[in-house]
């Protein structure tokens, strides 16, 4: 079964950094795309970023420049690290593995295992 189990998160200051990690198990880690997704409060989920199994990376507009998807396949870990952070990046962000049957699209994947989530809160 897959699980995914996200860390790192918390409350920082604008402008300030963290650094998320999502670790994985029962799963075929290194040859599927992972992501990071994230919804705040009364709005839709929305992907953040993502990683193919080459390393090829995506990003969301909004984060572009500022975020910075990485993974390490020997660890089955997956990050995320955050810099410049703005009050609109407070959300619930979620990790998430590739699932070749699931109806949830970003970029050209379907992702369909997701973990519990991490709250990351940035005050003004």
């Amino acid at each position: 079964q897959v699980q995914l189990v996200e860390s790192g998160g918390g409350s920082v200051q604008s402008g300030g950094s963290l650094r998320l990690s999502c670790t994985a198990s029962g799963y075929t880690y290194s040859t599927y795309c992972m992501g990071w997704f994230r919804q705040a409060p009364d709005k839709a989920r929305e992907g953040v970023a993502a990683i193919d199994s080459d390393g090829t990376t995506t990003y969301a507009d909004s984060v572009k420049g500022r975020f910075t998807i990485s993974r390490d396949n020997a660890k089955n870990t997956l990050y995320l690290q955050m810099n410049s952070l703005k009050p609109e990046d407070t959300a619930m962000y979620y990790c998430a593995a590739e699932e070749p049957l699931s109806n949830t699209w970003w970029r050209g994947f379907r992702f369909g295992y997701w973990g519990q989530g991490t709250q990351v809160t940035v005050s003004s």
